[in-house]
Formats: C-alpha cells, structure tokens, sequence
C-alpha cells in the first residue's frame, strides 16, 4: 500500500465504512457517516496505481480479471458502498477524469451510421442464447413497468408495453406504424396482434433482424409487421405513429437534433410518437469509461435538459412527459437473479471474464437507478398542438381497456369514463 493511495480512500469514503487488504497484505479501514458497509482485496499493486489516476475504468477491469475481490460481501454490496460514495468529490484523480471525458464526448458519441452499427453488434449481436438465461421470454431488454409494485418479470413487460400502446393512442386499426431500435421484435409483434397496427421495425443488429423475422413468420404476422436493417437517418417514408424504446441511449448527443428533425419528417401532421430512455437527474455528463469501453460504446444516458433542448430546435411539441424513477432498478433486480441462476450455462457459451463482466455490468446498472440519480422517462411527442386530447384521460382509458379480460373490455372502457 502507498501513502498516495491510503490519502485516496481516506478522502473518497465520505459514507459508510470500507475495510481494504491490500496487495501487500496491510490492512486499513475507512469510515465515514452512516451508510452501506463492504470490504475488498486487491491482488496486485499494478491495480491500487491504477486505481489512483482512472478508477471508473481501472475497478471494473480488475474485478473482471480477478484482481479485486469482496470478502465477506457481495459484488453488489461492494459497488453499493462505492457507487454513492462517488456522487461526492472525494476521488481528485475521478474528478479529472470526469472533465477529460466530459470535454471529449462530442467524439466518444460520434455514430455516423457505420459506427453505429459496430457499437450495436458489439451488444446486441452475442450470441442470442445468452439473453434467453435473463431476459422475459418477449427478449424485452429494457425498463419494465411495475404498476403495483410486486410484478413477475413477465407481467411488468406485459404493462410496459401496454402503457406504451396506449401513450401512442392507436384509435383505430391498420395505422402505420415505425419502430426505432426494435429489437427482438416484441414490441412491434404486441402492437401488430393486439392493437391492429401495421408495424415497420429497423434495427442495426443482424442477430435481431433474424430473430424478429423468425418471430413475424412463427406468430403469423409477416403480413402486418416487416423488420429491416436500416438506420432511423435512412427511413423517408412517412407514418402515422413513432415509437422507439431503449435505442435513444444509442444515438450520440451531437446527432439529437438530427433524429428528431427525422421524426418530423416521417411523422404524419396529425401523428403520435412515443420515446422510451434512459435519462440522468443531474444535468448533461457523460458515460461511464468502462461502460463505455466494455458494454455499450458510443453509448451515452442523455439529461432532459439535452432532450427538451433537441425537440424544441425540430419544432415538436412534448405532449406528454412521465418519470420512472426505480422500475428499471427492480427491472434489473429481475435479470441480476436470473443471470446468476443461469450462470454455469453462461460461462459454457462465453468463459469467466465474461461471467464477470456481465455481473458487474447487471449490478452497476441497477445501483445506477438506485443511488445515482438514473431514470427512465416517456416522452410523447407530435408536429400539432392538437394531435392528443386536451387530458391524458384517454391514456389511463385505453391501458385499462387493454388490461380487462377479454369478456370485460367493454365494461373496463364504462368504467373508465364514468369517473
């Protein structure tokens, strides 16, 4: 242990209380007011320099190589105690590295279209088993919705997308709709079979394109729902609705007002679009070194303040914006558990390193959402001031209707206007 890294500790740990081996062999503890409780060892002194000038990268990379371990904790706890001690300004060696990266961003996010679908593969194009060991059974790879609170996996997909379709207000059937970033395809299947719609789905995931197509053809719906390559810049037609989910986070914060002059486009005058992502509470940043370089590079959780700003400059209107403040935690809860149930089968398609980056990834991701002001929000957006209803009335109504047994859609839509 060096002097320069026990000032470090000393001066970060402000909540809580860490107990660290070093590499060699000393012991030191560090306390702070009251809060989360871990300790660690690090195996190799080449971590505890590192650790000193860039620990956002260096703690991720050592605990994926098997240099830093909990003792008598688990991963999650460890990063608990770390992660809410970094919203303070304890780390000088993370605060430089913040303003380097912050300065930076506007090339760290540059994705013209080849880049951006290198970054895709790089995530969504592994080996498609791997998110069957985690994931719903609809592949929904992004923030359930928990209504009550106690929600199976499946069920809290089921409401999300639902309370999508109904943000979107498809009043009637055959309206033509485009997704942006469809994924497995589960979203635009749920809108084609349950609410009528004529769905176009693009992608930049080879892995995704197959699969989505599989599913068209297995459920019977290649005729109301189309899947293709494409990115959102090279899509000219135009449609009555928009909905993108997950795939905003991908987009890079010099091309915002890009994609949403795109929007406007390809959106019908009287068209509604829905825009699920991730989001931050703390005002424009900029992301995580090993996130960046190890899950989704040249991916970027944008503030509200940057969004607004972009939809302003295309001349959209926001009709309608909701907060999701911990679903997407418990979202992650849900894969973090089913990832470690399933983590022999993981390590037989991948290897170790692999196992342990994805379990720090999984719980860096769900702490995110819980102690570092991450969130998820729902943006509806139009080109007309009188696209939607005067009250989002109509919102509730049809998520209720679309949540009542078929026997009782009728009654729930009585019900829903009664009051």
């Amino acid at each position: 242990m060096t002097p320069v890294i026990d000032r470090i500790f000393r001066s970060f740990i402000t909540q809580g209380r860490l107990d660290v081996v070093f590499s060699d062999g000393s012991r030191r503890t560090y306390v702070g007011t009251e809060g989360p409780v871990a300790s660690m060892r690090i195996l190799a002194p080449s971590v505890e320099r590192r650790l000193i000038a860039n620990p956002g990268l260096a703690f991720g990379e050592a605990y994926m190589d098997g240099l830093v371990e909990p003792v008598g904790c688990t991963l999650y706890d460890l990063l608990d105690l770390l992660m809410t001690n970094s919203m303070q300004a304890g780390h000088i060696g993370e605060a430089v590295a913040a303003v380097i990266r912050y300065g930076k961003r506007t090339w760290t996010q540059f994705n013209p279209a080849s880049r951006s679908r290198r970054n895709v593969a790089h995530h969504y194009d592994l080996n498609g088993a791997l998110y069957d060991l985690f994931l719903d059974s609809d592949r929904q790879y992004s923030c359930a919705y928990f209504p009550r609170g106690d929600e199976t996996l499946e069920e809290a997909q089921v409401a999300k997308k639902r309370h999508i379709a109904a943000k979107l207000r498809l009043d009637r059937p055959d309206l033509e709709v485009l997704d942006i970033g469809s994924g497995w395809g589960g979203m635009a299947l749920t809108l084609a079979r349950d609410y009528g719609a004529r769905v176009t789905g693009i992608t930049l995931s080879e892995e995704q394109l197959a699969v989505s197509r599989r599913r068209a053809m297995e459920e019977g719906l290649a005729d109301r729902v189309r899947f293709e390559l494409v990115d959102y810049r090279d899509v000219t037609r135009r449609f009555d609705r928009i909905v993108s989910v997950g795939m905003f986070e991908h987009v890079g914060v010099g091309h915002y007002r890009q994609f949403f002059e795109r929007v406007r486009a390809i959106l019908a005058p009287d068209g509604v679009m829905l825009l699920h992502s991730i989001g931050r509470n703390d005002g424009p940043g900029s992301t995580n070194p090993w996130i960046d370089r190890y899950i989704f590079p040249g991916g970027y959780s944008p503030a509200l303040s940057e969004t607004f700003a972009a939809i302003e400059k295309a001349g959209l209107w926001v009709t309608d914006c909701e907060i999701l403040r911990l679903h997407y935690a418990q979202t992650i809860a849900h894969w973090r558990e089913r990832f470690a149930a399933n983590r022999d089968r993981v390590a037989a398609l991948y290897d170790e390193r692999f196992c342990r980056m994805f379990e720090f990834y999984l719980a860096g991701a769900e702490l995110s959402f819980r102690v570092q002001g991450h969130l998820n929000f729902q943006l509806q957006i139009t080109r007309s001031i009188d696209a939607v209803p005067l009250t989002r009335d109509y919102m509730v109504e049809a998520e209720r209707e679309a949540a009542a047994p078929p026997g009782r859609r009728g009654r729930a839509r009585k019900a829903g206007t009664s009051g």
